[in-house]
């Protein structure tokens, strides 16, 4: 990018900071945007970039936001916390711990150093501007679901990283909910969200909540545990057209909650089983087994409107 120049939220993105850090670091310590052009805004250059990016993993690695400004202002590559005399802990690389996003973008590696850092400001800015710009379904598939599979890899292989897939996940459900208060509001409620008895993962139901918000679908989400008994009494209460019951591990995906939907008096038109816990030779017939949210989205858009018809 030798010859790019940058916006303010360009470079938060690929940072993985907020804007407001950017510029208090550019107030308090001059590493600010050097390009300018009359009538417009100053813009990020490569230098300036490079810069910011010392700024950045250097305060990650612990060292004081001067400290770290003044190395970046006098060098003109990244330097290494050994290089201040200062020990890297186990398992950190150059470029500080990482999760593994795959191949989504910048936006994305950028999303996870923030959530390494626990910059819950910065999560939840990279989180509502993607969902402004995006959409839900685009900002789950390609933004958050490959951050937060990149955090459960790395719990996986360490056992660490609890406390960044807590805040990940706390940031990530408050952007769902505030992006759903700001949606056009839909007709009836006759979409019903639920976790399967005992399963606690609520996060990629939020998305498809969200996702439902945005598209004007009413709903009512029951959340995490729902044992048969509060599901039956809440479908024979307000008699859903579709039905979303998700299952995040084999181990709440029990069929049998299934087979009491398909028996409930007011069953529904439609029954999802969400989620890599179920399995498609163990499922009654009749239920339907969407793998993607876009796809989960389009069947209850369309039960939707088969009613409205």
């Amino acid at each position: 990018m030798a010859d790019e120049a940058l916006s303010a939220g360009a470079v938060a993105r690929r940072l993985g900071v907020a804007v407001t850090t950017l510029r208090t670091w550019h107030q308090r310590y001059g590493l600010g945007p050097s390009q300018h052009e009359a009538g417009q805004h100053r813009r990020y250059t490569a230098t300036d970039l490079a810069r910011l990016e010392i700024m950045r993993r250097l305060t990650a690695d612990g060292v004081s936001p001067a400290e770290a400004a003044r190395w970046a202002r006098q060098a003109p590559d990244p330097v290494r916390a050994e290089d201040l005399g200062r020990p890297r802990p186990a398992g950190v690389r150059d470029g500080g711990p990482t999760i593994p996003v795959g191949r989504a973008g910048p936006a994305a590696r950028g999303l996870a150093r923030a959530a390494m850092r626990l910059d819950s400001a910065a999560i939840g800015e990279a989180a509502a501007r993607a969902l402004a710009a995006d959409g839900v379904v685009a900002t789950w598939e390609r933004l958050l679901r490959p951050v937060l599979a990149g955090i459960g890899e790395r719990h996986a292989a360490t056992g660490g990283l609890i406390e960044v897939e807590h805040l990940m996940s706390r940031c990530v459900s408050e952007a769902f909910a505030a992006a759903s208060r700001t949606a056009t509001p839909g007709g009836p409620a006759r979409i019903l969200l639920s976790c399967a008895d005992e399963e606690q993962h609520t996060l990629p139901l939020e998305a498809l909540a969200a996702a439902l918000a945005e598209a004007g679908v009413g709903y009512r989400m029951l959340g995490a545990r729902v044992p048969v008994p509060a599901l039956l009494e809440a479908v024979n209460r307000t008699g859903p057209a579709a039905v979303v019951l998700w299952s995040h591990s084999r181990a709440t995906a029990d069929p049998a909650q299934l087979d009491a939907l398909l028996a409930a008096p007011r069953r529904p038109l439609l029954v999802l089983a969400a989620g890599p816990g179920w399995s498609t030779e163990t499922l009654p017939a009749g239920v339907v087994h969407p793998t993607q949210l876009a796809e989960a989205v389009a069947l209850v858009v369309a039960v939707r409107d088969s009613l409205e018809r």
